[in-house]
């Protein structure tokens, strides 16, 4: 058998093609031939083919028509025109028909070796090269792994690895192991790096988590408008943070007169985002950025931090009928409409708003009809729930735990929702509006491996990646323990109470019917606590291309 493929070259003056047939011979190629479309019709109901080289112009039957016929009998076998003919039409009708490429004669042995290298080889040389490149880089990763010290490096870290991640996807390579092996050790290194500084982030005067800094306070009321502090800090040490995406992204565009749509994804990942991407840029402009996400990286927290502008503890200081605590068995996120406008009213802003929550196709649907209504206001922010919905029923379900058995399923699997969806469908209505549309999430996930024992009394939360209660027993060396919340503005239930925190693949385990549980939910994502996945996550602008 031919080491690198068989193929069919139809041609009536195959004859004449004998040079080019030994030069592909001499490339380890198996080459049958045919002079008219029955005979190549019948030979493809005897064997199978790599390629197929066909002439348009033929007696008897039509390349085209050959073409269509041998559709017929293999459906997936990439076909190459090789004619003669320029004319716009029939390169239309080949193309129509899903030709894999279109040459025009007289053709030279190298062209034809080119669009075999495309058409049979394109994955293993993708593979090849993609191996190559990465092994290249490997040791740039691991410096720049191992040298990151600040928020703006461990940006630059988690995209170069999500890069990889994408591209070794593709190539089906064993270097997979490696870069996740280097994730591993990436997030292993950023948990230190947050457990050192997320406390400072704090106490950088640009970000009072009243949503106001001090000294902009007065100027923000005078004018109606709201701070934008450079990545968040006012200093460059501390990031873009989840209070202030309000204050620093979506109120200087409403300044500047925009309509802005804000679609937040719950629990959305920036691999997630990269996937989805492919499916909107042939109508929008992207500007992308990656801001963190605050601790616990959960809904209850981070989203409503983004919503009121303020660190939990402050909300429920101000607002304490805005905040539900984690023992009581209301819905956590239930008053993001009112968070939203209380934020507007402290800086005394005259935007008009909607808010809208979907769970589902149909609420979608419902959300799509009523697109002409949000020109009446100047922000829309919609809610999207699926995939936080996918991740949970990923733990309880079996079948949907095979079909997104790792990273790369789970993201095929959104993408695919995604594509099919109605809210694709909103996607294009904002195309051909002049609305600024701005993407992002409260936080990401992290598919959990490793167990950690905790003990805690019947009030604990049931969250696997942080706990907070007064009487927590765990090793102090194996979490990240926040003794006094007030350092980071977190509500304290009890005088007593703490947080503490899972990192990496971690997730906490209780010694009561340990093995079941740990069977349970290894392998799950899960998030609530600190990795790049969870912690760093995609704030992109969209610009509709028609503007």
């Amino acid at each position: 058998m031919a080491k690198n493929g068989t193929l069919l070259w139809i041609d009536d003056e195959i004859e004449l093609l004998r040079a080019h047939i030994l030069f592909l011979k001499g490339k380890d190629y198996e080459i049958d031939t045919a002079t008219n479309g029955r005979d190549a019709v019948d030979r493809c109901r005897e064997r199978s083919y790599d390629l197929i080289l066909l002439d348009e112009n033929m007696p008897g039957l039509t390349g085209l028509e050959t073409l269509t016929l041998i559709k017929e009998v293999q459906p997936t076998v990439p076909v190459v025109m090789v004619t003669k003919s320029e004319e716009e039409n029939i390169m239309n009708q080949a193309i129509g028909a899903k030709i894999a490429d279109y040459l025009i004669k007289p053709v030279n042995p190298n062209q034809i070796l080119l669009t075999l290298k495309k058409n049979i080889h394109k994955k293993d040389i993708i593979t090849e090269t993609t191996n190559t490149n990465y092994q290249q880089n490997m040791g740039r990763i691991a410096m720049q792994i191992a040298g990151a010290a600040t928020h703006v490096d461990w940006v630059e870290v988690y995209k170069n690895l999500v890069y990889w991640e994408l591209e070794l996807e593709h190539a089906d390579t064993n270097m997979s192991e490696m870069l996740r092996m280097q994730k591993q050790e990436a997030n292993n290194l950023f948990s230190r790096f947050v457990r050192r500084e997320y406390e400072g982030w704090w106490k950088t005067n640009s970000l009072c988590p009243t949503g106001i800094s001090p000294s902009m306070g007065s100027k923000v009321a005078r004018n109606q408008k709201s701070p934008s502090v450079e990545g968040g800090g006012g200093d460059g040490a501390s990031p873009l943070l989840s209070p202030h995406l309000f204050r620093d992204r979506i109120f200087p565009l409403l300044d500047k007169q925009e309509k802005v749509f804000l679609i937040v994804f719950d629990n959305f990942r920036y691999d997630q985002w990269k996937v989805i991407s492919h499916e909107l840029t042939n109508e929008f402009a992207f500007e992308e950025e990656l801001y963190y996400s605050i601790l616990p990286t959960a809904t209850q927290y981070a989203r409503n931090a983004i919503f009121s502008g303020l660190m939990p503890n402050k909300i429920t200081e101000m607002f304490p009928e805005l905040w539900v605590d984690e023992d009581e068995e209301e819905g956590k996120n239930l008053n993001e409409a009112p968070l939203i406008q209380t934020q507007i009213d402290r800086y005394r802003r005259r935007n008009t708003f909607s808010y809208h929550k979907i769970n589902d196709a149909q609420g979608t649907e419902r959300l799509v009809s009523q697109f002409k209504q949000f020109a009446n206001y100047d922000l829309n922010v919609v809610v999207v729930n699926f995939i936080d919905l996918l991740s949970h029923a990923r733990t309880e379900s079996k079948t949907l735990r095979e079909l997104t058995g790792d990273e790369a399923a789970y993201r095929s699997l959104t993408a695919t929702w995604f594509r099919h969806s109605p809210l694709r469908e909103l996607f294009t209505l904002l195309a051909e509006s002049d609305y600024k549309v701005v993407i992002t999430t409260d936080h990401g996930s992290i598919r959990v491996n490793n167990p950690v024992k905790v003990v805690g009394d019947r009030n604990v939360n049931t969250n696997l990646r942080y706990k907070l209660g007064k009487n927590l027993s765990y090793n102090p060396r194996e979490v990240y323990e926040i003794k006094d919340p007030r350092k980071v503005f977190l509500p304290s239930p009890n005088v007593s109470t703490s947080y503490i925190f899972a990192w990496g693949e971690n997730f906490f385990a209780y010694p009561n019917n340990y093995n079941h549980y740990v069977s349970y939910y290894r392998d799950t994502f899960q998030h609530g606590g600190i990795s790049m996945e969870e912690m760093i996550v995609p704030l992109v602008t969209l610009t509709p291309k028609k503007r």
